[in-house]
């Protein structure tokens, strides 16, 4: 229900009653996340985690020091995690997040790839391998696995924006810009697909389709200044500016 600090005060208070209680080291911890505490929460984790072997406490340990600046560590824990047997699927994902955040794609890669072959038929693992494969300069085989999974789960909404990115991405502007349009149909409140949209119609020709595009996507959400901007800049159909309040004054305000 998002009541977040209330959880977090009840998981505490069950906590020091029962220290070796999971369920609640594991609520307490995503509570502190979800406000941005990540050192906080890895403590009582880390405490959960000597107790017990539990593959979900290890992931979430991982996240909370990945989230929390200490990728190195996080991604010790979940290699440690991803080991154990019968494999815990999240772990994998986790570990494959950490890796890309890190740079270390080709590794994120074959994270998930040792992740399908012990579940071949996890379709959020296809998903996670199609969205990586692309910063690796593998976008034919991302695009192959997303038409197929596009077949098998036509309403999944991951589908459509990944496979759209790689259209993007190909130059194949028209295609993405139709899947983006579809997206936007069902999300018309996300603003990184409507920037991606509006990359699409930019690189069409699109100037006034692309920059009204762009203020939609910037209208009340100041932290999406940088985006927008720099898809501006960087079509080759874009506009630039010299001062920074200039891309903001012309992307703030109806022409």
């Amino acid at each position: 229900m998002g009541q977040v600090v209330e959880a977090e005060r009840l998981a505490g208070e069950v906590l020091k009653a029962n220290r070796t209680d999971v369920g609640a080291a594991s609520i307490l911890a995503r509570a502190l996340m979800a406000q941005n505490r990540n050192e906080e929460a890895i403590a009582p984790l880390e405490r959960a985690a000597r107790r017990v072997e539990d593959a979900g406490i290890e992931t979430l340990l991982g996240a909370a020091l990945g989230a929390a600046g200490r990728r190195n560590e996080a991604i010790d824990v979940l290699r440690r995690t991803t080991a154990r047997r019968p494999p815990f699927l999240p772990a994998f994902q986790e570990l494959a997040g950490q890796l890309a955040a890190a740079g270390r794609i080709d590794q994120a890669v074959a994270v998930i790839e040792s992740a399908i072959a012990l579940a071949p038929g996890t379709l959020e693992l296809q998903i996670l391998l199609a969205q990586l494969l692309p910063d690796c300069n593998q976008r034919n085989r991302a695009r192959e696995i997303l038409e197929k999974l596009r077949i098998v789960a036509p309403g999944h909404p991951a589908i459509l924006p990944a496979l759209a990115r790689v259209l993007l991405l190909d130059g194949d502007y028209a295609a993405a810009a139709e899947l983006y349009r579809q997206v936007l149909a069902q999300r018309p409140d996300d603003p990184l697909t409507r920037l991606s949209y509006s990359a699409c119609l930019l690189e069409m020709g699109d100037r006034a389709g692309g920059e009204a595009n762009l203020r939609l996507a910037l209208r009340g959400r100041p932290q999406m200044i940088g985006r927008t901007t720099a898809a501006l800049t960087m079509s080759s159909h874009g506009r630039f500016f010299f001062r920074p309040s200039g891309f903001a004054k012309f992307l703030g305000e109806p022409r």
